[in-house]
């Protein structure tokens, strides 16, 4: 199957084209990874993925969604990060990557209802305009100039941090309404400034950040980018506005874009169905001539090849299918007579061909 071809980016080679997405788990205390992190990633090296990307964390403490969010504003949160990295680069072959982010306006929320907690319980936010992304959530605190500056600057010192940590891949969240997002689009960046107005203008920031991470990793890295195809609103983000940022995401050095969508715009109906997002990968792959991952209830592996046969994108990224079963890559390995890395640990369990 072509989903156990290996692939590469700048030097780092995944051994197949299964990708652990990033995905929240709210267990962290003042971003900080645990034993639950230690085990949640370490298992799903076990389990053969060519790739596992840590959750959404926070260049800076108001970057996280969450009081329980991941992370690496410091260099202690750095630190124990380099355990999970070194853990998955000893027993497995698979590679790690970080997910780099900003929650913006969409922070400061309880991890377990999902709502904005009052400033007391949480923190200011911030974003682009003044403008929440639900009705009833505090208006974000609007970002001047240098604050943005600072906050590029904030990006860079994560992404050395990362690199000195060891991960292989760094992808930026510039997907699902956070921060990032936040700038694209045209319906919550209501900016008059070199920041907002036109497509180039709103896509500034984005392209500092690349620039900065850039700046700090090698040949050794790969970096990646998460973005909304479609935020699924009438004058908003759109598929064609995806292409033309892939464009210039490519011009700046960026390895593949991790095409997902929505989350920017409250109320959206979102037409859920399995593999609903790769078209979306699809056409920024064909139409911007740049490597994509496509992501979306992809579950099974026979799925995922179609995709890749189809030339719709070049990584899967599983989310849930992944959390409930971890071995997801080995055990679709057996069945389509694949190699797949095993643990020589568990060897006694491994079927005969």
């Amino acid at each position: 199957m072509k989903l156990f071809t290996p692939i590469t980016f700048r030097n780092v080679e995944l051994k197949n084209r299964i990708v652990m997405s990033p995905m929240c788990m709210y267990s962290s205390e003042d971003g900080m990874p645990n034993d639950f992190h230690f085990v949640h990633y370490g298992s799903r090296a076990q389990g053969g993925a060519g790739l596992i990307i840590l959750e959404a964390t926070g260049v800076e403490p108001r970057g996280r969604i969450t009081n329980k969010c991941l992370g690496i504003w410091n260099d202690e949160q750095a630190a124990a990060l380099k355990k999970i990295v070194d853990f998955v680069h000893q027993h497995s072959e698979s590679k790690i990557g970080i997910q780099l982010a900003h929650a913006g306006r969409k922070g400061s929320a309880s991890a377990e209802t999902g709502r904005q907690v009052s400033i007391e319980e949480g923190w200011e936010t911030i974003a682009p305009s003044p403008i929440p992304f639900h009705p009833s959530e505090r208006i974000p605190h609007v970002l001047s100039v240098q604050e943005i500056k600072t906050l590029v600057e904030d990006f860079r010192k994560a992404a050395r941090r990362a690199v000195d940590a060891g991960f292989d891949v760094l992808e930026i969240h510039a997907a699902h309404g956070y921060l990032i997002h936040q700038f694209l689009s045209p319906l919550s960046n209501t900016r008059t400034d070199e920041y907002g107005g036109s497509f180039e203008n709103r896509a500034r920031f984005l392209m500092e950040i690349v620039n900065a991470v850039n700046s700090e990793i090698t040949e050794n890295q790969a970096l990646f980018v998460r973005i909304s195809g479609t935020e699924y609103a009438e004058n908003g983000w759109e598929i064609s506005d995806s292409v033309e940022l892939s464009k210039a995401l490519k011009a700046n050095n960026v390895d593949l874009v991790d095409v997902s969508s929505g989350g920017n715009i409250n109320g959206v109906t979102i037409p859920l169905r399995p593999g609903y997002q790769v078209p979306l990968a699809d056409d920024v792959k064909n139409s911007a001539g740049i490597e994509t991952g496509a992501v979306g209830l992809i579950t099974t592996a026979g799925q995922a090849e179609e995709i890749l046969e189809k030339g719709q994108g070049d990584l899967i990224f599983l989310a849930r299918e992944i959390l409930r079963n971890p071995y997801f890559a080995v055990q679709a390995s057996w069945e389509s007579g694949d190699d797949c890395f095993y643990p020589h640990q568990y060897l006694r369990a491994k079927p005969t061909k």
